[in-house]
């Protein structure tokens, strides 16, 4: 067996060389159908003609039709992730807007809106690779949402259960025809990814996120990766979509080459649902037991481009791992740690502490910017010993708070090290987009 394992990262991958004397468990997806007609996936899939634009079998019972629901709107928004996901908006965007034109929208009144939530901004050539065909920005307007900019934001209140703040991006919430588009696949605080997730954080006020990313939202057990049930990120999430007044959604799924597996539209919450239903059968990978050694990826581009991103990979292993173990992982991090709010976060979790700084967090009823994902760090580093491999400056180590390499030959040193005496490896090669867990053999 070639004793080289590639992981996703940056644009490519990285080469890691396992001790030979381990036999590695390489955790994938079941292999996943593909659409190879992609724009007759597309357009079957907005025209609702009864296939979905899948490459499954199947469908949903709630069909529903851009074409029809365009056809009562004098203006539309199109929210879109931003450039943290690999969102096929390339394949999607212009046969939307095409619809929303023929349907009689002026294209003054339709607006591609970047989801940015409390992210940077999306601008120049980068905007341009994020929306993917040129012919869009010669017909609408595209912007970015700004999550600290007051005046773009309607306050609808106050949600009944967990009173977070819901201050919405206006030229969503103004638009006849609201439509969100996204990527549905793991996400460890939402479950899943997509859907009301590109509204909220997306398309939210800096209070509103803040919120629903407090210590108490971040440490709730069904806050994880793969689970709606109870999760308290995806209820608030609902009920802002209530608050908005509906919603419609395009939902992508991809595989692991980044091809087209799945799109579909329709109603936010329902569309989605079926495409959480379509992507859970790839996504969660059933393994036999725990180990003590876990190697795994950033993701690759674009999601590997922070360190801020990079914890994703970290939580996304840890429910197989055993408590005291190692998790080794690649990310590129080629755009440094994060934001400047991230740092400081940073900062103050290796200046306190784990226990220390969690306390902190549990006095404050909105969390500082970005915290919650120093938060979300300790998830891992309290059950493993984490070692990372980047391309991260020297001077941003101590700031991570791991193991820090950027020497491939270093790193693989320290896998045969910590390896010495155990037998079993798990190799996760495309990071948090697989989320493994331990199955009763009987499931």
């Amino acid at each position: 067996m070639d004793p080289c394992v590639e992981l996703l990262f940056g644009r490519g991958t990285k080469k890691v060389r396992l001790p030979e004397f381990v036999t590695p468990t390489v955790i994938r997806k079941p292999k996943m159908p593909v659409r190879y007609d992609c724009e007759k996936a597309v357009r079957s899939a907005l025209s609702a003609d009864g296939s979905s634009g899948n490459a499954s079998s199947g469908g949903s019972a709630n069909r529903v039709s851009l074409v029809e629901v365009a056809k009562n709107a004098n203006s539309a928004c199109l929210a879109i992730c931003d450039i943290t996901r690999p969102v096929p908006n390339h394949l999607f965007l212009r046969p939307a807007i095409e619809i929303l034109l023929d349907a009689g929208i002026d294209h003054k009144a339709i607006t591609v809106l970047v989801a940015t939530g409390l992210h940077r901004p999306n601008e120049g050539e980068e905007l341009r690779e994020l929306v993917g065909d040129d012919w869009v920005f010669d017909h609408v307007r595209v912007v970015n949402h700004f999550a600290t900019s007051d005046d773009d934001h309607l306050d609808l209140g106050i949600t009944p259960t967990r009173r977070v703040p819901v201050k919405i991006d206006r030229r969503f919430v103004q638009a006849d025809l609201r439509i969100a588009t996204g990527l549905v696949e793991p996400h460890f605080m939402a479950g899943y990814s997509g859907g009301r997730k590109v509204v909220a954080p997306g398309l939210a006020h800096a209070d509103t996120i803040r919120t629903f990313h407090n210590h108490a939202f971040m440490s709730d057990p069904a806050a994880a990766n793969c689970n709606l049930d109870g999760n308290p990120l995806h209820e608030e999430q609902l009920e802002i979509i209530r608050m908005i007044g509906g919603a419609y959604a395009i939902n992508t799924v991809i595989d692991e080459e980044r091809n087209l597996s799945f799109i579909n539209f329709g109603e936010i919450t329902t569309s989605h649902r079926e495409a959480v239903k379509f992507v859970q059968r790839y996504c969660r990978a059933p393994v036999p037991h725990e180990f003590e050694i876990v190697v795994t990826s950033g993701a690759g581009y674009p999601l590997d481009q922070t360190y801020y991103q990079s914890v994703k990979g970290m939580v996304g292993a840890i429910d197989i791992l055993k408590l005291g173990g190692d998790l080794f992982i690649v990310s590129e991090c080629a755009e440094g740690l994060g934001s400047d709010a991230y740092r400081r976060a940073q900062q103050q979790l290796v200046s306190l502490g784990e226990e220390a700084f969690l306390q902190v967090l549990q006095r404050q009823r909105k969390a500082d910017i970005d915290q919650w994902q120093s938060q979300m760090q300790t998830k891992a580093s309290s059950k493993a010993r984490i070692h990372l491999l980047s391309t991260l400056p020297r001077e941003s180590f101590p700031l991570t708070g791991v193991n820090m390499y950027d020497d491939v030959n270093e790193f693989e040193r320290s896998i045969a090290s910590a390896a010495l005496g155990k037998q079993h490896i798990a190799v996760i090669p495309e990071g948090p987009y697989v989320i493994p867990y331990v199955s009763d053999a009987t499931e």
